[in-house]
């Protein structure tokens, strides 16, 4: 499973070039905004085609993107059924300034078993969005996205979750070094018996 933002350009750059066996490898795309076309700069389909997919030297066996333009509902139950049949080596993550991991805002729902969700965007999440330069204003982030649940990405194998940038100093601090709660959705990593953090100094810098 597959993460967007500004956190994993470096990442998946460097995957790109790592020689894997692509053509036995099925992939998921992790979250999508609900109604934002993929022409869309900030579309996180075109995102994943353009950065990742596409540059790989061999197809995914599959590669299950979310189309936020189709009717949400559905589209959860179809990307709900698909990766409940597949059992994930690895996920790649990151986490939002709110501590969010995939578009799981605070207070994150830890308890729902269903994979996939429809979930509203809080504030400070669309904000960011607006700060990365995704967007030029509130008014044009979607307030609604589609995201694997929290306890689906628990289901991983492995968990590797990249960090970059002072703006997520405190949502690291909280989700490595306070209490696992749904106020700071990335703490349920604590919990998870192989994840790997990839931090830089920025990032870091609230860490004792």
């Amino acid at each position: 499973m597959v993460a967007t933002g500004a956190s994993q350009f470096e990442m998946l750059a460097q995957l790109t070039k790592e020689e894997l066996p692509w053509s036995k490898i099925t992939g998921f795309h992790i979250d999508e905004y609900v109604g934002l076309s993929i022409e869309h700069k900030a579309s996180f389909r075109q995102y994943l085609w353009q950065r990742f997919v596409s540059q790989l030297p061999l197809p995914f066996k599959s590669f299950h993107f979310i189309n936020g333009d189709d009717d949400p509902e559905q589209e959860r139950k179809r990307l709900s059924g698909l990766v409940s049949n597949e059992e994930i080596s690895v996920a790649f993550v990151g986490i939002g300034e709110n501590a969010h991991l995939g578009f799981n805002d605070p207070p994150a729902d830890f308890e729902t078993e269903d994979p996939c969700l429809l979930v509203e965007l809080d504030e400070r999440c669309r904000q960011q969005q607006v700060g990365e330069g995704w967007f030029s204003g509130m008014g044009e982030v979607p307030t609604h996205a589609l995201s694997m649940s929290v306890k689906q990405l628990m289901k991983s194998k492995t968990i590797i979750c990249t960090v970059p940038d002072e703006r997520k100093a405190e949502a690291l601090k909280n989700a490595l070094q306070g209490p696992v709660t749904p106020d700071v959705p990335a703490s349920i990593l604590q919990q998870h018996p192989d994840c790997h953090f990839f931090v830089d100094k920025p990032a870091a810098s609230l860490l004792q």
